[in-house]
């Protein structure tokens, strides 16, 4: 077989890129979507997705095909320091738009755009499938998969996640920081409606953050200490609502979990490049951030929406491996990356630290920020892209 373009992985930045490549013959390559949680629950990993990726995928076909009572508005956010006084709040009336994002579930976006493919002959679905061997020639790549299958591909784009086969097999090396931290996760029923309210509190090195969901639940992310998250992971579930409901102030009223909660380990990754002859990352294979700010699928999202678009810019006659083309990419990308990587890590390690003055420091910098109108508009119009 030979393609344009080979994708590895299905996750939501393959899967995009795999749509958004128009005139590009393509291989999918990857796991079969998750199914979606049964009984009306909610998937405990969710997204807020920005007002600017949910324009790309509703141009991808995907984003009207998300049922509606799975997708929550966040029409207001609300932030506070650890000093029990410093806040800063956004809201999506002043900002001018509908909502400052959406919250989705990562299985039903999963499922929304491997439909939206369903409707593309461009590309092929190699799923479930797995890539085994990669070798990069002058001309093109040549993949060989689990299942016997060989392939040759003009460009392959790893977007399989943070331990990329297609990076390691690159010969890409990567940068890697343990943050010593696990994400708990969990969705939980409220008391009081949270009218699409997200709230997030810094409490010295952990983060604790709450994100409306359809109807009148919230999904949790509360990034802790691993031995603090082994704890949390072992309270029964009305212990663990409680210390949520505790942390919290009982902002939302009492809570009571709905399933089970689970816990990820958090790491800073950054790939040392993000091209190759013939190799293009995107995604977790190229950078992993602290989910604080709640940007990793944002990020990888927009890598799809660029190298889409160097791909439909290029020269005739130019292919789609061609290093020269792919540099457009890497560059495109690099400032973005690299900015919010930085702030959303140093916001980890401002919050972190337990010093007095760096303490007055951060709590009076979060309020300074919330009664500077400029700066807070730039705030919000960076997270809203």
């Amino acid at each position: 077989m030979h393609v344009d373009l080979a994708v590895v992985g299905t996750g939501l930045a393959g899967l995009s890129l795999a749509r958004a490549a128009s005139g590009l013959s393509v291989a999918l390559i990857g796991d079969a979507p998750a199914p979606m949680p049964a009984g009306g629950a909610f998937d405990t990993r969710v997204y807020a997705v920005t007002p600017g990726n949910a324009e790309f995928l509703d141009g991808l076909g995907a984003w009207r095909r998300l049922p509606r009572d799975r997708v929550a508005p966040v029409y207001a956010m609300r932030v506070f320091g650890d000093d029990g006084r410093a806040e800063l709040a956004f809201d999506a009336y002043r900002a001018g738009v509908p909502a400052l994002a959406w919250i989705a579930e990562d299985a039903a976006l999963q499922a929304a755009l491997y439909a939206a493919l369903g409707q593309d002959e461009r590309v092929q679905r190699l799923v479930p499938e797995r890539l085994v061997r990669l070798q990069l020639e002058p001309d093109a790549a040549r993949l060989e998969l689990a299942g016997g299958r060989v392939l040759r591909a003009r460009l392959v784009a790893g977007a399989d996640g943070a331990r990329s086969v297609v990076r390691e097999q690159a010969g890409i090396g990567v940068r890697r920081t343990a943050y010593g931290q696990r994400g708990v996760v969990a969705n939980f029923r409220c008391e009081r409606a949270h009218r699409g309210t997200a709230y997030q509190w810094f409490r010295g090195g952990a983060v604790l953050a709450l994100l409306p969901l359809p109807g009148e639940q919230v999904s949790m992310v509360w990034s802790v200490a691993d031995d603090e998250a082994e704890r949390l992971l072992a309270l029964g579930p009305d212990a663990l609502a409680g210390e949520v409901g505790a942390a919290c102030g009982q902002v939302l009223g009492e809570l009571r979990l709905v399933g089970a909660a689970r816990a990820y380990p958090l790491q800073r990754m950054a790939a040392e490049r993000t091209v190759a002859a013939r190799v293009a990352l995107l995604g977790d294979a190229a950078h992993v951030i602290h989910p604080l700010a709640g940007q990793g699928a944002n990020l990888g999202l927009q890598d799809a929406r660029q190298l889409a678009q160097v791909l439909a810019a290029r020269e005739p006659g130019r292919d789609a491996g061609d290093e020269r083309l792919l540099r457009r990419y890497a560059r495109a990308r690099a400032g973005e990356v690299w900015a919010m990587d930085a702030t959303v890590h140093g916001l980890y390690r401002l919050f972190a630290s337990r010093a007095r003055p760096v303490a007055a420091l951060r709590n009076a910098g979060l309020n300074l920020a919330g009664r500077l109108p400029v700066l807070k508009d730039l705030l919000m119009r960076q997270a809203m892209t």
